[in-house]
């Protein structure tokens, strides 16, 4: 579900901010014809107008933020790209969503996929660029194929292709520009961005040292911008409408609408998109809340990578400092719900077994780490773990954070450092009842514990 139409001024939904999403409902809203009638293209002619540092300076005026997860400054990192090298530059989408709950770049992808390509001309513009990539999971097959026609569209418009064409359509004198869509076979390491170019030229996908950072010596060995769909998606609606626009939503250092993810326990699943400092308890207002007859336990303010945070927090500004200032991340968005019936040992051995098969093994505290973390979380689930346990957990996760090449360790640690800081009780229960609390089937100990009604157990 996709919340994108106007609404009442009295409703809770008059707090979203639709504009990537605004027409997502609209009978083929993916064509270019679609595109075009909603002001297609517009941020790029404004562009073009300008020289290509003042795009990076309006980019760096109006705020955004990365939407990839770590919120670093979309014109900064355009702006660290050397200019006068003599070098090729790259600019490179990643489009390699698999984050556990993150679902915001595929829809869009699906549904508007010319707001990320006139972004993507415009970013070549400002950085210089004369060759572009999309990086998308090869899984999404609907999704590649959407995407491929789109370009095709792009090129046969003059948007895309040969100096003399984009000349032509653009009616002012602008280099060749490519694009090229490629597939990736499905790895998640490949979402960090040094593993993701390393996996473009054609071997295996692992995150690379740093310095050179991608900047420097990115795709190729050249200077290269790497950026997240929704951040170079956002840019032409700046371009057309002004930073003011853009600064007018969302709050000082983090401006701006977008893309929220609502998953889980909740009525109304989808993309709720708005400006950044909306709460939880907002979106659940709008969402119908819980499922009927059920509370919230726990969430993710931005995908199983990030702290989970409790129904405590439920009036948290979703923004990078609000979310930080919590002891968590704002992460892609993604916002997990689970209900009172969720045992979260359980979440938190799922979430850690897919970071220890994803783990692509090139260092020892990742490779190692997570591999002893399920081993642990298996016993503990299942009733054969001891207290001494609860500390091996803290302690390898301690190991692993900060200390692994890329944040794949980290976002391993992370759901088992939070869950021990607020759950402790709850992993102690399943050391004493020998069992979950929440399987009857697996554990018998709790069927007349009158604490295993608040935990949602229903023998």
């Amino acid at each position: 579900m996709t919340v994108t139409a106007e609404v009442d001024e009295t409703s809770p939904e008059k707090l979203l901010a639709p504009v990537l999403s605004a027409h997502w409902d609209e009978p083929r809203s993916w064509t270019l014809a679609a595109y075009l009638r909603h002001d297609g293209y517009a941020g790029l002619r404004k562009a073009l107008a300008m020289a290509p540092d003042d795009v990076i300076a309006l980019v760096k005026e109006s705020g955004l933020r990365g939407r990839g997860g770590a919120g670093f400054p979309t014109g900064m990192k355009w702006q660290f790209i050397p200019q006068g090298d003599g070098k090729p530059h790259y600019l490179v989408v990643n489009a390699d969503e698999s984050e556990p709950g993150t679902c915001k770049d595929i829809p869009l992808l699906f549904a508007n996929p010319h707001a990320l390509i006139e972004g993507m001309v415009i970013a070549c513009h400002a950085i210089r660029s004369e060759h572009a990539f999309i990086y998308v999971r090869g899984e999404v097959v609907p999704v590649l194929r959407r995407l491929h026609a789109a370009v095709r569209e792009a090129y046969d418009a003059g948007y895309l292709g040969t100096a003399e064409r984009r000349s032509a359509r653009l009616g002012r004198d602008v280099p060749r520009l490519d694009v090229t869509v490629h597939a990736g076979a499905g790895a998640y390491i490949c979402g960090e961005e040094t593993a993701l170019l390393d996996s473009l030229e054609g071997r295996r996908g692992q995150p690379r040292l740093r310095p050179p950072f991608p900047a420097v010596a990115g795709l190729y060995a050249c200077p290269t911008v790497v950026n997240n769909v929704e951040s170079i998606a956002s840019v032409p609606a700046i371009l057309h409408r002004g930073t003011e626009w853009f600064r007018s939503m969302g709050s000082e250092k983090s401006p701006g609408f977008t893309l929220y993810s609502l998953s889980g326990h909740v009525a109304r699943p989808g993309q709720y998109e708005g400006p950044l400092g909306i709460t939880l308890r907002q979106l659940l207002d709008m969402s119908g809340g819980m499922r009927p007859g059920h509370r919230l336990k726990f969430w993710t303010p931005g995908g199983s990578s990030t702290p989970l945070l409790t129904d405590a927090h439920l009036d948290v500004p979703l923004d990078y400092e609000g979310v930080g200032a919590a002891g968590s991340m704002l992460g892609t968005k993604a916002l997990q719900c689970f209900d009172e019936t969720t045992c979260v040992v359980r979440a938190v051995t799922r979430w850690t077994e897919f970071y220890a098969h994803e783990s692509c093994g090139k260092c020892t505290p990742c490779r190692e780490g997570t591999y002893w973390l399920v081993q642990l979380l298996r016993d503990i689930e299942a009733g054969k773990g001891r207290a001494a346990d609860l500390d091996k957990l803290a302690d390898i996760a301690d190991t692993i954070n900060g200390k692994s090449f890329c944040a794949l360790g980290d976002g391993a640690a992370s759901p088992i450092v939070s869950s021990l800081t607020y759950f402790a009780e709850e992993y102690e229960r399943h050391l004493a009842g020998r069992g979950c609390p929440f399987d009857p089937a697996r554990s018998t100990a709790w069927a007349d514990d009158p604490a295993a009604s608040s935990l949602g157990v229903h023998p």
